[in-house]
């Protein structure tokens, strides 16, 4: 597991104790899959990585451990045109990226452009519009798919 991606492992398993919660291996082996996973995933595939490793892991309980991820600022969700909500792990503060979505296989690419950003706070700036949050979203074909 990478540093970054270890760090949130650890902070996950902390609140769960701290709140009370029950730690259990298939919880675990559900964050383990989630931050190791490196790319956007549905419940379903990452329900499916993680029966791999145990195959009576349920779909309620990823739901459940996507859930607590969500709400304790360890994961966000996505919804990008195909419109199935996806999941990745947050950044850390002050990492925000950006996305390549391609519409033939469905590849996602991450992108951090201070440019685009700076850009972004002029022209709110320019409004009188404060930013609170934002997501680009470029739509098109990789390179390997214009290739094909």
């Amino acid at each position: 597991m990478q540093e970054k991606t270890r760090r949130s492992f650890e902070v996950f398993k902390r609140n769960m104790s701290a709140r009370g919660l029950k730690w259990t291996r298939q919880r675990e082996i559900i964050a383990e899959v989630f931050f190791d996973a490196g790319d956007h995933l549905k419940v379903d595939e990452l329900l499916a990585r993680a029966r791999r490793l145990d195959p009576r892991i349920s779909q309620a309980t990823v739901y459940r451990t996507i859930k607590l991820l969500k709400s304790w600022g360890l994961a966000e969700e996505r919804r990008f045109d195909e419109g199935q909500a996806r999941y990745e792990p947050l950044q850390e503060k002050g990492l925000h990226h950006d996305h390549l979505i391609c519409t033939k296989c469905n590849r996602i690419v991450e992108f951090v452009k201070q440019r685009i950003e700076k850009l972004q706070h002029e022209v709110a700036r320019e409004h009188g519009f404060e930013v609170t949050h934002h997501k680009l979203e470029l739509y098109g074909l990789c390179a390997d798919c214009r290739r094909r």
